[in-house]
């Protein structure tokens, strides 16, 4: 049996790493950066965890690779970004396997200590009743959480809260937190399980950024990674306060992350009874990270004391605060109950709100996501019962509101996730305005709800598509779109589109392989069709629909086939801008060309039959069947009264 001279597992690496808080030597604050070379993202996923933090150091040393033009740049900037992500995730579960083996080691491991990462140092605050405060901080940490001349203070190493443990950053008077984050390093604040509170007032906000302290500002650029705030599970609260640059390439390190987890939150620490200390060695060589051999037959019973319980979700409550400049705005996935309220979104990188997979229960009111390089609003796959109301998404690049209600998988795959659908998701009272893409897109789902909503601008107003089931788009104002103010295409059911107000589009209202009720809609100032039925639309209706403006046809229905029932609609405020010709085209159909010409075949017929007897000279078949005409009785009788009548020889 081989042994390794030092064990690398959890238990080891707590010995090895872990230090009292307190002073700290000349050892580098600040987590080290990652090499930029693209060679550096390849080997760290195979290579870190059987080094340990060695290899950081040795990635931190690594030459920059030459650009090869700006595409080869924008890749190795991504393995870049990726691969510091990757090396957060690493730190984080080297973290958690020393947290959760600690309190086997004695009560002084009850107290907050410190870990030497190999890329930096990390404060790890420990559970206790009363949540950690400033005042905390400085006495944890005197010389990686400072004051600075201009009374705000700046955070050089990470914090790490474990399960149980609180942390309230708040100062009555204000306070201004700088989260380190240069080319040499940046620095997280990241709860595990713990209760995470950033609380200001409406008269003291509380101000948090990343910070580059050789230039005195906020780290603009992401690529080398940047200062970010994560709670793992557990509860996060965040009011009255600013939030600026902050986060860099994933949803869990963007900026401010909630998400939750399937590692455990405690472990079952009773271990067996009835080891002697033969077994009790093995067991230390097994978390040490060493391998042993066993001869075939009975296994030993195997170490028993740690448990993972189900997936634990993270809960939260945002408001009143301002998010500018992250990565990602904020970023949730795998929580329940979340409240998102009275919050200014901007300037992300990406999107603004993301509500990631297994989000359950949210409740989104009057927040703003605006001028974001993504979309402004995100309900991704997996998501469930979320209601968004009130709220604005103005000037992003894509969408204003997404929500995505499409399994996880279509059939059978590696990770086995469910084929179903998702939904029960709703956006209400909101406004979308000038995003470039669409103001509400609807991507698959069911009993999805998008009604009285205001949409201005953009390429289209609200779209439905792939497959989506029992969608109601009701109560909807939509002006000046491009292209197509309602869309309903691409397989989607049971849709109802009623009670919208769509003006200043070329069309209105567009259906193309989809079933969908749409009623008493207001169709006006429209430039090419009123309501456009394009593909197979059995079983759907058109009726009641008031259409108005300048096009070929105000009901476009040549392209679709199936059976539509149109009805009751007004069109006679429309005005058919169609030629002669294109008219003739439009109401030639096969049957009516026929019919057409069975009638005028009747209609020939007959009128031949009569010119023909015309030009017989027959005027009446029975002319010699007349009675003898009263006119010649009377010439007869006055012939005779006059004495001179010689009568006819016929009349004799």
């Amino acid at each position: 049996m081989t042994r390794r001279s030092e064990g690398v597992g959890p238990a080891t690496t707590a010995r090895r790493c872990a230090r009292p808080v307190g002073r700290l030597g000349s050892t580098a604050l600040v987590a080290g950066r990652l090499g930029s070379s693209a060679l550096v993202a390849g080997l760290l996923g195979s290579v870190a965890l059987l080094a340990g933090p060695a290899v950081l150091a040795v990635a931190a040393s690594a030459p920059a690779a030459a650009n090869t033009g700006q595409q080869a740049t924008r890749q190795e900037d991504g393995e870049r970004q990726a691969a510091l992500v990757a090396a957060e995730d690493r730190r984080l579960n080297q973290v958690r396997a020393i947290t959760a083996v600690a309190p086997l080691r004695g009560a002084q491991w009850n107290r907050p200590y410190r870990l030497d990462t190999g890329s930096g140092y990390t404060l790890v605050l420990t559970e206790r009743t009363a949540p950690y405060t400033v005042a905390d901080l400085l006495r944890l940490a005197p010389q990686t959480f400072t004051r600075q001349s201009d009374g705000s203070y700046l955070l050089t190493e990470n914090i790490y809260l474990n399960s149980g443990a609180k942390l309230q950053l708040a100062n009555p008077g204000g306070l201004t937190l700088r989260m380190a984050s240069t080319k040499d390093g940046f620095v997280s604040i990241v709860s595990f399980g713990g209760g995470l509170n950033l609380a200001g007032t409406a008269q003291a906000r509380l101000k948090i950024s990343s910070w580059n302290k050789a230039d005195g500002a906020t780290d603009k650029d992401p690529l080398d990674g940047r200062a970010y705030i994560r709670a793992i599970g557990g509860q996060f609260a965040m009011s009255y306060t600013e939030v600026s640059d902050l986060g860099f390439w994933s949803g869990r390190t963007g900026g401010i992350a909630l998400t939750g987890t399937d590692r455990p939150n405690t472990g079952n620490l009773e271990g067996p009874t009835d080891v002697d200390s033969e077994e009790e060695e093995e067991n230390d060589r097994l978390r040490s990270g060493e391998v042993t051999a066993q001869p075939s037959g009975k296994l030993d019973t195997p170490d028993s004391r740690f448990t993972v319980p189900s997936l634990s979700y993270v809960s939260g409550r945002i408001t009143n605060s301002t998010v500018s400049g992250n990565a990602f705005g904020i970023f949730v996935s795998s929580a329940d109950g979340i409240v998102i309220g009275d919050t200014t979104i901007q300037g992300s990188a990406n999107d603004g709100l993301v509500l990631h997979r297994f989000v359950t229960g949210a409740v989104v009111e009057r927040v703003t996501a605006k001028n974001n390089s993504g979309d402004g609003f995100i309900l991704s796959r997996a998501t469930q019962q979320v209601r968004v109301t009130g709220s604005t998404a103005e000037g992003n690049t894509g969408n204003g509101f997404t929500l995505s209600g499409e399994p996880l998988a279509h059939g059978p795959s590696a990770s086995g996730a469910s084929v179903t659908s998702y939904g029960g998701n709703s956006v209400s009272s909101s406004t979308a305005r000038n995003n470039e893409r669409y103001g509400v897109e609807v991507v698959g789902g069911l009993d999805v709800g998008v009604q009285n909503n205001t949409i201005e601008g953009g390429d289209m107003g609200i779209v439905a598509r792939r497959s989506t089931r029992n969608v109601n788009i009701t109560g909807n104002q939509l002006s000046g779109q491009e292209r197509q103010g309602i869309a309903v295409r691409d397989g989607v059911t049971g849709a109802v589109v009623t009670g919208n107000v769509v003006t200043g589009t070329r069309t209105g209202i567009y259906l193309r392989d989809s079933v969908a009720e749409i009623r008493g809609n207001t169709v006006q100032d429209v430039t090419n069709h009123g309501i456009t039925l394009v593909g197979n639309g059995e079983g759907s209706t058109v009726s009641f629909n008031v259409v108005a403006g300048v096009g070929p046809s105000a009901i476009d229905t040549p392209r679709s086939h199936g059976d539509i029932e149109i009805k009751e609609n007004q069109t006679f405020a429309w005005y058919d801008t169609r030629s002669f010709w294109a008219k003739f085209r439009h109401y030639a159909s096969p049957m009516t060309l026929l019919w057409t010409g069975i009638l005028l075949l009747i209609v020939f017929s007959a009128l031949r039959g009569t010119g023909a007897r015309r030009r017989s000279g027959v005027r009446d078949p029975y002319a010699d069947k007349r009675p003898v005409s009263d006119g010649v009785t009377h010439e007869i009788t006055a012939a005779a009264a006059r004495g001179r009548a010689q009568v006819p020889v016929g009349v004799r």
